[in-house]
């Protein structure tokens, strides 16, 4: 695997240090984790779902949380003594714990999490404030200028 050396462009660039750093971690191998599956997908103009596959967890043992511009659900299955004296056959439902972590855009926003046949709904909307939004600046058309209306400054010799 090659590594990319960004360090070039921190020294040309002004706030944009984030994104470098999530270029240069896009190799790493935690990125590979598949578990537990999910989709993310596009339900308005800006607004976006991921839906988690989460079977088998209550959502008392499921946490999501947003801090910055990182979105994180952890998952961890509590144990119960029924659950431990049991005798699996064949066990692939996993309880096992897990953490998923999603890199949000700026002025995103978690509307709410449901959990609903085992799927784990986090409905997400962009917010950008007003300020930050794209203006259209109207154009004046400056008045002519006629001969009569300059002034000269030095007089002409003859």
């Amino acid at each position: 695997m090659r590594h990319v050396d960004f360090s070039p462009f921190y020294r040309s660039t002004v706030g944009f240090d984030r994104l470098f750093t999530m270029l240069d971690s896009l190799g790493q191998p935690e990125q590979t984790k598949s578990y537990p599956p999910y989709n993310i997908e596009r339900t308005a103009e800006d607004a976006y779902t991921i839906t988690m596959a989460v079977a088998g967890f209550a959502e008392d043992e499921l946490d999501v949380e947003a801090r910055e511009n990182t979105l994180t659900i952890r998952g961890e299955k509590t144990t119960s003594d029924e659950q431990d004296e049991a005798t699996y056959l064949h066990r692939g439902i996993a309880t096992r714990a897990f953490e998923r972590r999603f890199q949000l855009a700026e002025h995103m926003h978690i509307n709410g999490a449901n959990l609903k046949n085992g799927l784990l709904y986090i409905d997400l909307v962009r917010e950008v404030p007003e300020e930050k939004k794209l203006r259209k600046i109207a154009i004046s058309a400056a008045p002519q200028v006629t001969a009569a209306d300059t002034k000269q400054i030095e007089e002409e010799k003859a």
